[in-house]
């Protein structure tokens, strides 16, 4: 069950968000204080029962997250009841975890265009001296491979037999290049006219393809400056604000100004503000055709003076066309 409403959690952010819409309209246009307060409790309700969950994971490993501070805040707002306020802290804290879902799906999306473009299959040389299709995860080194016109070049080899001309933009420029016996051809590759023979030298992660997908898997892993800030930020902050919380109420026998104190120290600006920064930059970017891997790009461009690019296919389209006969 727990899972099940962790995996919610963005269908929750979108009902409490409803709910608290309704509460505001409630209370502001239709002056119906009853309506709007039952809408915010069942908005608080809603917003706490994820955020909640994960604090009682993090409790039982003895680790005091974040979670469980905006858990015993939002609580906290009920008992006093500040409806408002418990229902905006939960809220806002399940709106930043969807902006940073939205920010690794946006980054991921590289591997899987990466992946798409890799080879599923090859045709391998058998026992009888006849090529039948399989699996490239089928394929080892030292294998012969056949390699016909407009086929991807399934791994990294050399050339036994034939010549033709190889597109490699996936892995250089895309001028085509025309491969002859003992050259080298990568997986990836896209043989444009011709048949080759080809002798398996490298396979699968080995490839030089599947290098660069593994590069980019890591950038994808790779946490900015300021993430990696907060995570060891909230590490002190939480306990911080508990203990100040408890303070306060020790001195003042005040219960509602130590919730207060807990309402206030909820960081909700510091949960939302990286992941809404890091999506505007990575989707203006992509909108301008410039793929971000990962945060921590951003935060490197902002040390960038000079950058160098090279020409065909990255500056031009790739894509050749008679100019003039």
């Amino acid at each position: 069950m727990q899972q099940y409403i962790l995996s919610k959690k963005n269908v929750i952010a979108v009902i409490s968000g409803l709910l608290i819409a309704l509460g505001f309209f409630s209370h502001f246009v239709l002056e119906n204080v009853g309506l709007s307060e039952w809408s915010l409790i069942i908005a608080s309700v809603f917003g706490i029962t994820p955020i909640a969950i994960q604090a009682f994971q993090a409790m039982k490993v003895k680790v005091i997250s974040i979670d469980v501070l905006v858990s015993i805040a939002a609580i906290g707002a009920l008992f006093i009841q500040d409806y408002e306020e418990s229902a905006i802290v939960t809220f806002l804290f399940l709106f930043g975890h969807y902006l940073e879902q939205r920010t690794l799906n946006q980054t991921r999306s590289a591997i899987k265009e990466l992946t798409e473009m890799a080879p599923e299959s090859a045709l391998k040389q058998m026992d009888n001296g006849k090529f039948e299709e399989v699996e490239v995860d089928d394929v080892d080194e030292g294998d012969i491979l056949l390699v016909k016109t407009g086929a991807k070049v399934p791994v990294d080899g050399t050339v036994l037999t034939g010549e033709g001309h190889i597109n490699e933009a996936s892995i250089r420029e895309a001028v085509p290049v025309n491969k002859l016996p003992d050259a080298e051809v990568f997986a990836g590759t896209i043989l444009e006219n011709g048949t080759i023979q080809i002798r398996a030298d490298r396979v699968g992660e080995d490839t030089t393809f599947g290098k660069i997908i593994e590069l980019v898997e890591e950038a994808q892993d790779s946490k900015s400056e300021a993430e990696r800030f907060i995570d060891r930020f909230s590490k002190y902050y939480t306990p911080a604000v508990l203990v100040l919380a408890i303070v306060v109420w020790a001195f003042s026998q005040n219960i509602e100004l130590a919730i207060t104190i807990l309402v206030l120290g909820c960081p909700g600006a510091l949960v939302i503000g990286v992941p809404v920064s890091n999506v505007a930059g990575i989707g203006n970017g992509a909108r301008n055709g410039v793929l971000l891997k990962g945060s921590e790009v951003i935060q490197d461009f902002s040390n960038v003076d000079t950058i160098v690019f090279d020409k065909t296919g990255t500056l031009t389209s790739g894509v050749f066309s008679i100019e003039n006969v």
